[in-house]
């Protein structure tokens, strides 16, 4: 059993930063593709990005890829989303999810469907 909380969320203007994280319980942490997803008002959650168990391979939506970037600190047991140039599009609650089949191409990961394990959210707010 993994449990996630995530953290960092907040409200910031277009252009602005922010980052967030996802503390992750349990000693299998390593073992785990992480993914990051978002959910807007009155939209379907969709894919942000995802990371391997090591970090050495990462997959991003397109709308975020050379915005976002996402790491991880395994001796932490933590995942983190840095958000730079963020726009107000970017406005929703954000999830960090745990996936522990594989291993598959990277972007198999892409689909939430595979996912085990999911955080409560944290809400970003981006203002024009």
């Amino acid at each position: 059993q993994v449990q996630l909380v995530e953290s960092g969320g907040g409200l910031v203007q277009a252009g602005g930063s922010l980052r967030l994280s996802c503390l992750a319980s349990g000693r299998t942490f390593s073992s785990y593709v992480m993914g990051w997803f978002r959910q807007a008002p009155g939209k379907e959650r969709e894919f942000v990005g995802c990371i391997n168990w090591s970090g050495s391979s990462k997959y991003y939506a397109d709308n975020v890829k050379g915005r976002f970037t996402i790491s991880r600190d395994n001796a932490k047991n933590t995942v983190y989303l840095q958000m730079n140039s963020l726009k107000p599009e970017d406005t929703a609650d954000y999830y960090c999810a745990a996936d522990r089949r594989g291993p598959y191409q990277i972007a198999t990961y892409a689909l939430e469907s595979g996912y085990n394990y999911w955080g409560q959210g944290t809400q970003v707010t981006v203002s024009s």
